[in-house]
């Protein structure tokens, strides 16, 4: 076999793999976003806001009932939190 076909072969491979990413990634029809007073928002950006919200709501929650004390890195920890609630509304929203 020489070193030709092989690079044939590969650069096939590629050709075949981004045009079936790019189909894939393709399949949207539209944009989620939501008409509030008029103005369309981007559906992520309410879910941020909203995970914010959520989050602050579960730190007053565990600095209550003492957990918030031992939480070994708040920040990761409270940054991790947000994302997960971001991440369900987002689910319950769309889903």
């Amino acid at each position: 076999m020489c070193a030709g076909s092989r690079f044939h072969r590969v650069r096939w491979s590629y050709v075949a793999f981004f045009a079936l990413s790019s189909l894939l990634l393709s399949a949207c029809s539209e944009s989620p976003s939501r008409n509030i007073l008029g103005s369309y928002f981007p559906t992520w950006m309410i879910c941020a806001v909203l995970g914010i919200a959520g989050t602050t709501l579960l730190r007053w929650v565990l600095i209550k009932t003492g957990v918030d004390a031992v939480l070994p890195i708040p920040v990761l920890v409270y940054l991790c939190f947000w994302v997960t609630v971001t991440l369900a509304i987002w689910l319950a929203w769309l889903a």
